[in-house]
C-alpha cells in the first residue's frame, strides 16, 4: 500500500499536468481570470497531494521503514496514531534534513529504537514520543530543540540522558515514574539554554536539585510534593512561571526564604495544596497567585505590601475565608494594580470592606458565600462620585433576601454586568 499509492498519485500528476497543458492551448477562454498555467497546475498537484494525505490517515501501521526517497524529502515526518512497534535501524536514511518527527501514541519500548536512529539527524529540532512505552532516554541528536516524552514509563534520569542536548529550548516529561530516588542532581547539568521543563504527574516528595538556571517555566502539578526547602530554587533567577499545584504543602513545609531569589516569578499556582494562610514572603515581582481549593482562612496583613508593581490577579475560589480573616490591611499593595479578585466560594458574610478602594478591578467574584446583604458603599464610594473599572461582578447564590439599594452600584458604568440572581443558597459548611 505505502509503495503503491505514491505510484498512483504521481501519475494521477503527470496526466492532470499534461491535461492542464492541452487545455490552456486548446480553449484560450477558459483562462479567462488571467492566472497562468504553471498557477493552475500547482492548484491541482496540491489537491492530488492532499487526497494521498486524506488516504494515508487510514493506514494503520505496525512496522515503519522509510525508503530511500531521492526525489521528495521531507522535513516533518508525523506518525501519530498508529501501531508502531518497530523502526529499522536506518529507518530515517536518506532523510538527513528532518527537523521534526512525531511518533507519539504507538507501540514503542526501548528495544523498538536503535541505537543510533535518531542520533545521525543532525538538522532535528522536534521529537515527539508521547505515549509510548519508553523506560529510558534515547540517544538524541544535538541540534534538537524541544523534546516531549510525555505518558511512558521512564524510570531514572542519569547525568548521561541529555548528554549534548545543548541547544533544548523545551523538555516534557510528564507522567513517567520519576521520583526522588532516580533522577541524579547532574541529571540537567548538559541544558544550558532549556526554558520550559514540565514533570507533572510524576511521584516527587521534594523538587529536583540541579535545575537549570535557564529556566523560565517549571510545572510540577500532580506530585506527591510535601516541602519547598531554601535553596532549591535559589539559582532560578529567570524563572517566570511555577505550578506547584495538586500537590501536599501548607505553609509550614514551605520556607520563608524558599521564594526569595525569584527575583523574576511573575506567575505562582498553589491550587489544590493543604494551605490554611496565604503564604508569606511571596516573591517581590509576582503578577498572578493561584491559590483555588485550600483550606485558606486567613489573608495576613500587609502580606502583599512589599510586592512591586503588584499583583493583577488573585484566585482564592474553594476555600475557608470568612469576615474575620479578610480585612483591610489584607490587600494593602494591590490597591492600585489589582484586576481580577476570585472570592467564590467561601464563607464570607459580607461584602470585603475594602472593595471600593481598588481603583483597576474588573472582575469580582463573590457568588456562592453566605452573604445576606450588600450595603451601600461597600462597593461604590458613597462619597465620591468615581467611576469603577468593574466589568463583571458576581453575587449570586448568597442568602440575600432584601433589596439591593439602587445607588449600591451606581459607580459601575454598565448595569448588566452585576450578577445578583439567583439567591437563597444554602453552601455546606
Amino acid at each position: 500500500v505505502c509503495l503503491f499509492i505514491p505510484c498512483v498519485t504521481l501519475c494521477l500528476c503527470r496526466a492532470a499536468l499534461l491535461y492542464l497543458g492541452q487545455v490552456a492551448v486548446v480553449n484560450e477562454n477558459l483562462f479567462s481570470t488571467g492566472l497562468p498555467v504553471c498557477i493552475l497546475m500547482y492548484m491541482s498537484v496540491c489537491i492530488l497531494v492532499c487526497i494521498l494525505l486524506f488516504i494515508c490517515q487510514c493506514v494503520y501501521i505496525r512496522e515503519y521503514i522509510i525508503v530511500n526517497v531521492s526525489v521528495i524529502v521531507p522535513l516533518y515526518v508525523c506518525l501519530t496514531e498508529n501501531n508502531i512497534s518497530l523502526i529499522a535501524s536506518r529507518g530515517f536514511s536518506g532523510l538527513p534534513n528532518l527537523e521534526s518527527i512525531d511518533l507519539s501514541k504507538n507501540r514503542l519500548d526501548d528495544d523498538s529504537l536503535s541505537h543510533h536512529l535518531f542520533s545521525n539527524l543532525t538538522r532535528l529540532r522536534r521529537l515527539n514520543l508521547d505515549d509510548n512505552q519508553l523506560t529510558r532516554i534515547p540517544l538524541l541528536p544535538h541540534s534538537l530543540g524541544e523534546l516531549t516524552m510525555n505518558g511512558n514509563k521512564i524510570t531514572r534520569l542519569t547525568p548521561y540522558s541529555f548528554k549534548g542536548l545543548f541547544h533544548l529550548l523545551s523538555l516534557e516529561l510528564e507522567e513517567n515514574l520519576f521520583h526522588d530516588g532516580n533522577v541524579s542532581p547532574l541529571t540537567f547539568k548538559p541544558l544550558k539554554r532549556v526554558q520550559y521543563l514540565c514533570l507533572d504527574m510524576n511521584r516527587f516528595r521534594s523538587l529536583p536539585l540541579g535545575l537549570p538556571r535557564s529556566l523560565q517555566e517549571l510545572r510540577m502539578r500532580d506530585n506527591q510534593l510535601q516541602e519547598v526547602p531554601e535553596g532549591v530554587l535559589s539559582e532560578l533567577a529567570k524563572l517566570r512561571v511555577l505550578d506547584l499545584s495538586h500537590n501536599l504543602l501548607h505553609e509550614g513545609s514551605i520556607s520563608n526564604r524558599a521564594w526569595v531569589k525569584l527575583t523574576s516569578l511573575e506567575a505562582l499556582d498553589l491550587s489544590h495544596n493543604s494551605l490554611t494562610s496565604v503564604p508569606l514572603y511571596l516573591p517581590r515581582p509576582l503578577r498572578q497567585l493561584t491559590l483555588q481549593h485550600n483550606s485558606i482562612g486567613r489573608i495576613p496583613a500587609y502580606v502583599f505590601g512589599h510586592l512591586r508593581p503588584g499583583l493583577e490577579s488573585l484566585r482564592l475560589s474553594h476555600n475557608a475565608l470568612g469576615d474575620e480573616g479578610v480585612q483591610g490591611v489584607s490587600f494593602v499593595g494591590m490597591y492600585r494594580s489589582l484586576v481580577e479578585l476570585l472570592l467564590d466560594n467561601n464563607r464570607l458574610g459580607a461584602v470585603p470592606r475594602s472593595v471600593w478602594q481598588f481603583r483597576n478591578l474588573q472582575v469580582l467574584r463573590l457568588d456562592y458565600n453566605q452573604i445576606r446583604s450588600v450595603a451601600v458603599g461597600s462597593v461604590c464610594h458613597s462619597r465620591v462620585a468615581v467611576r469603577s473599572a468593574l466589568a463583571s461582578l458576581h453575587l449570586e447564590n448568597n442568602l440575600i433576601e432584601e433589596d439591593i439599594p439602587s445607588t449600591t452600584f451606581n459607580c459601575i458604568q454598565d448595569p448588566n454586568s452585576v450578577v445578583t440572581q439567583p439567591q437563597e443558597h444554602i453552601q455546606e459548611v
